[in-house]
């Protein structure tokens, strides 16, 4: 009886020792699975080359002990076991990959840089004008503009000048019927008549004089009236010469406008039939060779701006440009814009420069010499940052730089740019909308 109660006991022992075995070895299983899978995640991962060269190195190691085989062997084995892993790393070096470097270039073939119109300039010493820019405005000339009133009123009898034409100094503008001076002449031909009877009078009352017929005292009165008379016509042709008419073979009260001196027709307020007050504005004659470009300077900028001083106007609507100085520099501040008047005197034979065309006015200040320049074209805004596109082979690197003082050409390069390095200048816009299509195509 005891006999079998150990024996039961034995068997259940090894049956607990056999299931204790078969959960070690369960586990061990699972942990070898799980370690295989992780060493296959990391080698898909990009560590498989590390991998493969330790792998290669173990394999190996029993064959150098025993058979006398050197490293190379094994390295060769690595090698041709991994060649397919190693390849991107020589390719780093091979014509497929940027070199580094070039990382940003945009690739443009010396051909499309010519077929766009880009010019490859170089960075060079020049000198640079410190200028002050001020916005401005042309404007007639008021020396030589002249608003023409009829200074009578009456009826609009004729219209001969047209708006936009030029006219010459004394040339019709047009004719007036009026009342005012058909009474002027009126009154000069009756003094001119009452003159022709006292000088008439004088001249028999002298002769009487000489013949002892009659006395002293008459020729004398001959005389002053004879006088009297010839300041009345006097005094009626300079009415007339006042409101510009003169004593005309036609009808008395025809009146003509003239223009006072070459110029053009810039306004007209007349037409044909018409009734004009004598201070009726009715055209406006100017001389538009010569105008004014008229500024306003802010009280801080004052100090900069002389009667004499050199200055370079440019159109804001075109490439026009000219050359000038100012002519004029107001004393007084206005209240309401806190500014002050100044204005240039320009010559315009070709009549570039119309009023009311918007400009900006360059007054030149000091001269400085500066060692690395570039023109004003060649320096892009990328991302807030200047950038001046570098030519290379096959294209342009974009180049940060740091500016400082620039013209209205040259801009001065403080740092990022050597001199003689060539880049794009005109047409640089056009490296950078390349850079920027390639940026986009990478994003997609």
């Amino acid at each position: 009886m005891n006999f079998d109660k150990h024996d039961t006991a034995s068997k259940v022992g090894r049956k607990q020792l056999i299931a204790i075995v078969a959960l070690i070895v369960l586990g061990v299983v699972a942990a070898v699975a799980i370690l295989r899978s992780g060493d296959d995640h990391g080698e898909h991962g990009g560590h498989g080359h590390e991998e493969a060269r330790g792998h290669a190195d173990g394999e190996h190691h029993d064959e150098k002990a025993g058979d006398g085989h050197d490293h190379d062997h094994d390295k060769g084995h690595g090698d041709g076991e991994h060649h397919e892993e190693a390849r991107p790393k020589k390719d780093d070096h091979g014509a497929e990959a940027k070199p580094a470097g070039e990382a940003g270039r945009i690739a443009m073939t010396d051909a499309q840089v010519k077929a766009a119109g880009i010019a490859v300039e170089t960075a060079t010493a020049a000198a640079i004008r410190s200028t002050l820019q001020l916005p401005g405005e042309i404007r007639f000339n008021e020396d030589r503009t002249a608003h023409v009133v009829p200074r009578v009123g009456g009826v609009v009898e004729a219209v001969s000048a047209n708006l936009g034409q030029q006219v010459r100094k004394g040339q019709v503008l047009a004719v007036v019927s009026s009342a005012t001076v058909s009474e002027q002449r009126s009154s000069l031909r009756a003094a001119q008549q009452r003159l022709v009877l006292a000088r008439t009078t004088y001249e028999r009352e002298k002769t009487l004089w000489e013949e002892k017929i009659s006395p002293q005292q008459d020729l004398l009165q001959a005389q002053q009236a004879l006088r009297e008379a010839e300041i009345a016509v006097a005094n009626e042709q300079q009415k007339l010469g006042g409101i510009g008419a003169g004593a005309g073979a036609g009808p008395l009260g025809r009146y003509e406008l003239r223009a006072p001196f070459d110029g053009m027709v810039v306004e007209k307020h007349i037409a044909l039939g018409e009734m004009v007050k004598e201070d009726t504005q009715v055209f406006t004659i100017s001389d538009l060779s010569s105008v004014w470009a008229e500024l306003s300077i802010g009280a801080k900028d004052l100090d900069q701006v002389r009667v004499g001083a050199k200055v370079q106007v440019r159109s804001a609507a075109s490439e026009a440009r000219a050359n000038g100085t100012v002519s004029y520099v107001g004393s007084l501040i206005g209240e309401q814009t806190r500014t002050a008047k100044a204005r240039v005197t320009l010559t315009n034979p070709e009549l570039t420069w119309r009023p009311g065309l918007f400009v900006n006015v360059d007054i030149v200040g000091s001269e400085a010499a500066v060692p690395v320049t570039v023109s004003s074209e060649a320096v892009q805004m990328v991302n807030e940052q200047p950038v001046v596109f570098v030519k290379v082979p096959g294209g342009f690197l974009p180049q940060p730089v740091r500016t400082g003082r620039s013209d209205a050409t040259r801009v001065e390069i403080v740092s990022g740019l050597r001199e003689g390095a060539a880049h794009a200048a005109a047409g640089s816009f056009i490296v950078k909308s390349e850079q920027g299509k390639a940026s986009a195509s990478h994003e997609h």
